[in-house]
């Protein structure tokens, strides 16, 4: 029976030390991301490989482009469809949780996550679509470590150039190019808000529901001259 307990404690401590540096990994990248824009995401990865079992030449439509480079149409848009508290909450907006966990209860189902900017970005940088609790407090941890490393120009920034936004196509500037033809720097007010809301679920708004798309951009539309952006 002692050597049991000794055997459970042993791997124990081998759990937690590679739990310890998986944080360590994971603060290095956000660390490194600071300054060093991310060549490629887990989502790009996990996308990625269910395209190419299909058809193994399949590539990902993405490019990179600096903050300046993207319209201010976007970035007012996408804050205000996914996140109006952006630029006043420190990653997690609790009221918006609150809110969303009452909606869900209502409903009888997850139609709601609440989930900020930065929450967002950690899953996409890191985790896969996945639900779990480990995932979710994995989320939550590297949320605060991108609060507390990188300002909220710079998440901004990172979002808008890695979340997906149909299959295959990632960044604003390869949405741009895919649905209207522009450069990123160029989307129009109505351009904007419309590939705006179709997070977080483009893929089956790229196909499906232009109603919902088209009454939602108007909704968005409205209130996203109020949007505060870095």
């Amino acid at each position: 029976m002692k050597s049991f307990v000794q055997v459970c404690k042993r791997f124990l401590w081998v759990v937690l030390a590679l739990l310890f540096v998986y944080q360590l990994w994971l603060f290095a990248h956000v660390l490194y991301w600071k300054w060093f824009d991310p060549a490629t995401t887990s989502f790009m990865v996990l996308r990625l490989d269910e395209l190419q079992e299909k058809n193994p030449n399949a590539m990902l439509n993405h490019k990179w482009v600096a903050y300046t480079q993207i319209s201010i149409n976007l970035k007012r848009a996408v804050v205000a469809s996914e996140d109006d508290k952006f630029m006043e909450h420190n990653g997690f907006d609790w009221e918006g949780m609150h809110d969303a966990l009452e909606k869900n209860q209502r409903k009888g189902k997850s139609v709601s996550g609440g989930s900020t900017i930065t929450q967002q970005l950690a899953k996409n940088l890191f985790l896969s679509p996945s639900r779990s609790y480990f995932r979710k407090l994995e989320e939550a941890a590297i949320t605060v470590m991108i609060e507390l490393l990188w300002d909220k120009r710079r998440i901004l920034e990172v979002y808008l150039n890695v979340v997906e936004w149909g299959s295959g196509v990632f960044g604003a500037e390869a949405a741009a190019q895919h649905y209207y033809q522009v450069h990123a720097s160029m989307l129009s007010e109505q351009q904007a808000v419309r590939i705006a809301v179709m997070l977080p679920n483009p893929r089956k708004f790229e196909k499906r529901y232009p109603g919902y798309v088209a009454s939602h951009a108007q909704t968005v539309l409205e209130r996203m001259r109020y949007s505060s952006v870095p």
